[in-house]
């Protein structure tokens, strides 16, 4: 996403040439390779270890940290290979979105109208904001995880599993004039229907 917004603001004139569907296609399975690889490294893993304990995890989702936590194992080499690959798994992403969001961002200030770049900051700050809660739940949560207590764990791990996909229709979808017109034209029916003078 942030590498389209980078295409569309930074060459608008070049936009259908670069980001075609073949492209889109090869940057969308490149993704599901990396974290279908990063996951099945550590499912492997983790399958090794022994569980001889409760099997209550103490979590709202069957997430590898409290997972490990039940392990009767030594879990070190577990923890490392969690810590290597949530780092880059969030390294990697986060580098790419800052490069393109600076670009854009120089880019946005060259623009010599107001409306101009008003309009160029508010494509890419809805984009931005989602990224930004979505990337730095996980960072807490799997980069630097030492100091969060059980409860705090779960309230991250909600933010970047419930929140961010919830919230991303209504962050995107408001910004559609069409979609704003239909919902409006819905709230003033249902006033209507409700009124019972």
């Amino acid at each position: 996403m942030s590498y389209d917004r980078y295409v569309a603001i930074c060459n608008p004139l070049r936009y259908t040439s670069i980001m075609t569907s073949e492209y889109c296609v090869i940057l969308v399975f490149i993704c599901w390779l990396f974290g279908f690889t990063l996951t099945c490294s550590s499912v492997i893993t983790t399958s090794k270890l022994i569980f001889c304990g409760p099997n209550i995890i103490d979590h709202f989702i069957c997430d590898i940290l409290p997972l490990i936590e039940l392990a009767c194992s030594n879990i070190f080499n577990v923890q490392i290979q969690i810590y290597l690959l949530s780092f880059l798994n969030v390294f990697i992403p986060t580098t790419i979105i800052v490069i393109s969001y600076t670009n854009i961002v120089l880019a946005v200030v060259k623009i010599p109208s107001s409306t101009g770049r008003q309009k160029a900051f508010s494509t890419c700050s809805s984009h931005l904001i989602v990224v930004s809660i979505f990337y730095w739940t996980i960072f807490s949560v799997y980069i630097f995880p030492t100091g969060l207590s059980s409860n705090t764990n779960k309230v991250l791990s909600l933010l970047y599993t419930m929140f961010t996909p919830v919230i991303n229709p209504f962050i995107y979808s408001l910004r559609n004039k069409d979609i704003m017109k239909a919902l409006k034209l819905f709230f003033l029916r249902g006033n209507k229907m409700i009124d019972f003078d």
